[in-house]
């Protein structure tokens, strides 16, 4: 297993070499858009599964939420079969900004060993097959981390430090860049525009030993709450090293001897040599090599339809159950009639009434889990200001030309906070969760927070001291008197985005557009298949509807809405923000951690950075005959520990 977290995505700089950056993503459908991840920020476990409770650990040194032995000693013939969702896979290379989504992630979770992993209710696990890791100083906090002797790609390469000094160098655009930390150079911010750097920038001389080595050691400049989940999978630098031209070992010492240069060779290739055509897998699959228990499988790439990865014969670790791991690509509306069918044995899509009772329908064949989810529903406010902004091709590609932009209505200098604030007293949250939620999820609730869940300890602590309830009841009269004040005139027309495809999305623009439009706005619903991939980014929008898809990280929510920072697509900045996350991924008490978490939300409240909905119920379904299926509250759904899917 591996933990995906916010990693490296690559930039075209100004001198025409293609440097590495970093980005973690958003949720939407059961998916991660170019961008997942990441991620949700959860200091507490979610509610376990019905199936979760009755399934105790049976290694009493390993926590229930994590993996158990369930005897597998070996790989058995044929096949199962899943669906992440409708999006296609789209490279060997799923963590830039654009490849970065919960399909890929699904993907790369079994190609990519880490340290750790998320067990069911955001555990972080510890994968000792893989490798170790130990605390050597407290003050400042030093980690040593220790590889398996044995952890070998599958082209039988070992794995060793050389990985991650190639991965800390694409997170470090300050290595990469100079002059983009200290601000002296104002060209990189645009460079770097989607960077989110925890790697480089909590551990700024990266990982310490010797070149080939399996083990090394990293040392944060803060006690960091995050700190295991720094450290997490990485790409084979070897192979990148022999398509810059140069040997993994010269590569490996560039980066430690800071050599820019040499690194930049890389770079071309990181950017887009893995990532193919449709259907279309390279001739040598060892530039694709798996340090996980499934790699890709020759020909096994169907465009539109699936991927195919097998088993890696190579695996240092325990063996996968089943030969061959097919991932399909079905939209929510289509997976419940594929599973019946047999076409797939594994679902976990977005839930909706009609969903729920065709699953009930299908009878004992299937088994059903609902369960707690660590993915929540929001709505985000775009304060771009007119200007200048990159022009994307109809791939979401910069043109290397600019455009005039509108910039958004809710943007500080146009309608500002009173027509944040009028949109946000129309918008019928209590309306939306029972009418779509409820029938699902009969205890859900009107979500008032972003860092923490309704079913976790702190979280009505967090909301007392952050937030009013002024939202929580549609007040047309209200919402009037504000764009009165703010000054726009009506009707004020108001883009509204998210991903086509979502039934449940487009059920909730339209209950926004009955409410809203009695108070003055247009409500228009723009969503489009690829608004994650060119909408979102470029801020053509004025109200992003998706979700974060979480974990059990504490600091992640820093790249959403600290100023600068890689997911905060509408470009928000606000200082009391800013001081709190310094406050909060500077702790490692958590007491002041949610006491930062308290400032933060109240900050997010008062400048209505954007109005949260609710938390997505969980629900998944798999054919009955299937063994060792365990669903998941975290961003790795379901399919997280698939390689022990076995056929009864």
């Amino acid at each position: 297993m591996k933990f995906r977290r916010t990693t490296a995505s690559l930039a075209l700089v100004l001198s025409g070499a293609l440097l590495l950056g970093a980005c973690t993503s958003p949720e939407e459908t059961t998916e991660t858009p170019a961008d997942t991840p990441a991620a949700t920020d959860t200091t507490q476990a979610a509610e376990p599964t019905e199936s979760e409770a009755a399934e105790p650990g049976t290694d009493a040194d390993v926590p229930a939420a994590c993996l158990q032995d369930v005897g597998i000693t070996a790989t058995q013939d044929g096949e199962v079969r899943y669906t992440a969702g409708p999006g296609d896979w789209s490279g060997y290379n799923s963590i830039t900004y654009k490849t970065y989504s919960t399909y890929n992630s699904a993907v790369a979770a079994h190609m990519f060993s880490s340290f750790v992993y998320f067990g069911t209710d955001g555990t972080i696990c510890d994968n000792k097959e893989f490798g170790s890791y130990e605390v050597i100083s407290d003050d400042p906090l030093e980690v040593k981390y220790t590889i398996n002797d044995n952890a070998v790609w599958s082209d039988g390469t070992p794995v060793t430090i050389n990985d991650y000094l190639m991965d800390w160098a694409a997170q470090n655009p300050e290595f990469l860049v100079p002059g983009y930390a200290s601000g002296e150079n104002p060209d990189a911010a645009v460079v770097f525009e989607h960077v989110s750097s925890s790697f480089a920038q909590y551990v700024p001389e990266g990982p310490q030993g010797e070149v080939d080595s399996k083990t090394f050691t990293v040392k944060f400049t803060n006690p960091y709450p995050d700190y295991k989940l720094t450290i997490g999978s990485a790409l084979p630098a070897h192979v990148i090293a022999k398509h810059a031209g140069v040997s993994p070992q010269e590569l490996a010492q560039a980066v430690l001897d800071r050599d820019a240069e040499t690194v930049k060779k890389a770079a071309e290739f990181w950017n887009t040599g893995w990532i193919y055509n449709p259907g279309e897998l390279p001739a040598d699959l060892n530039d694709v090599p798996s340090s996980g228990p499934y790699k890709l499988k020759a020909g096994g790439w169907t465009a539109g339809q699936s991927l195919t990865l097998e088993a890696n014969e190579n695996f240092f670790g325990t063996p996968a159950a089943t030969k061959n791991l097919i991932f399909r690509f079905i939209d929510d509306a289509q997976q419940v009639q594929s599973l019946q069918n047999g076409d797939v044995q594994v679902i976990q899509p977005q839930g909706t009434v009609d969903l729920v009772g065709q699953l009930n329908n299908i009878g004992d064949a299937v088994t059903v889990d609902t369960f707690s989810s660590l993915t929540w529903e929001h709505l985000d406010f775009n304060f771009r200001e007119a200007g200048k902004v990159d022009e994307l091709d109809a791939e979401g590609q910069p043109t290397g030309n600019q455009v005039d932009s509108p910039g958004s209505v809710f943007a500080d200098g146009q309608g500002g906070l009173k027509l944040r604030q009028a949109f946000a007293y129309c918008v019928p949250r209590q309306q939306i969760v029972d009418a779509l939620i409820k029938p699902i999820s009969p205890d859900t609730v009107i979500m008032n927070a972003r860092e923490v869940f309704p079913f976790q300890d702190h979280y009505q602590e967090v909301v007392d001291a952050a937030y009013g309830g002024e939202y929580d009841t549609v007040d047309i009269e209200k919402a009037k008197a504000l764009i009165a004040e703010a000054g726009i005139a009506t009707p004020i027309d108001i883009r509204v985005g998210y991903r086509s495809g979502n039934q449940r999305r487009t059920d909730t623009v339209a209950a926004i557009k009955a409410s809203c439009d009695q108070a003055g706005f247009n409500v228009q619903d723009t969503n489009d298949a690829k608004f994650f991939d060119i909408a979102l980014p470029s801020g053509d929008y004025d109200v992003a509807l998706f979700a974060w898809a979480g974990s059990g990280q504490i600091t992640s929510g820093e790249n959403i809405y600290a100023t600068g920072k890689g997911q905060n697509y509408g470009k928000y900045s606000n200082k009391d923000v800013d001081a709190a996350w310094s406050e909060l991924t500077a702790t490692l008490d958590t007491a002041k951690q949610i006491e930062a978490t308290k400032k933060i939300e109240k900050a997010l409240w008062d400048s209505l950075y954007g109005i949260p909905l609710y938390a997505h119920p969980g629900i998944a379904a798999y054919d009955s005959n299937l063994q060792n299926v365990r669903a998941t509250s975290t961003q790795d759904q379901i399919s997280w520990n698939a390689p022990q899917w076995l056929n009864s």
